[in-house]
């Protein structure tokens, strides 16, 4: 195949990914539900917490970024927080074990009426699920970007919101596109001065 048929392939696949989770209409009023659950967490000066493994890390990071300095303009930082600081995940993960990294933390920094978001592409991902398990004891509300069937995740979580790809590169840019929207739907609420 030529390098311009793969890019051609690539982002077709990509297109299709979309297409087919925006056409799921459960799958929207998920998206809707996790707008409105984020624009009241922040309202009550709540804190958001986000955790993943690998690129999900990586998008838990992003995600945390964008409301901690800013999407579009210029506003107030919104309290967020990606669980999974090195130095935290090399002691505990030395102390405890892998499975333990992000429920630690959990129980050390979260509070009832704060919410987690938890990116897995397989939704099987251990330590989000401990995660999950130590929200829930803590009245911390759950979100969970998944991919797949959902795995273990969707079950445990109190929103599961699942695009129905089976590889993790189309799973985690839907997820990407996900973050973004659900961080502007929060700001035109939050700061409809930004959006005139």
């Amino acid at each position: 195949m030529k390098t311009h048929d793969i890019w051609m392939t690539c982002f077709e696949d990509a297109k299709k990914s979309i297409n087919t989770f925006v056409s799921d209409s459960e799958q929207m009023k998920k998206c809707e539900q996790f707008s409105k659950l984020l624009i009241e967490t922040f309202r009550k000066g709540a804190t958001v917490f986000s955790c993943g493994n690998g690129g999900s890390h990586c998008d838990a990071m992003h995600f945390a970024e964008e409301l901690t300095g800013r999407y579009r303009k210029d506003r107030r930082p919104l309290g967020a927080l990606a669980l999974g600081d090195s130095s935290h995940v090399t002691c505990v993960s030395n102390d405890y074990g892998f499975k333990y990294i992000f429920s630690r933390q959990v129980e050390a920094l979260a509070r009832s009426g704060d919410v987690l978001i938890g990116l897995s592409t397989s939704g099987n991902s251990e330590n989000v699920l401990l995660a999950f398990e130590a929200a829930k004891a803590k009245g911390v509300k759950t979100v969970a970007l998944l991919g797949r069937d959902g795995g273990k995740l969707k079950n445990l979580a109190d929103l599961a919101i699942i695009v129905p790809s089976q590889t993790s590169d189309r799973i985690q840019e839907v997820h990407i596109k996900l973050i973004h929207i659900v961080i502007e739907t929060v700001e035109r609420e939050l700061f409809p001065e930004n959006y005139l």
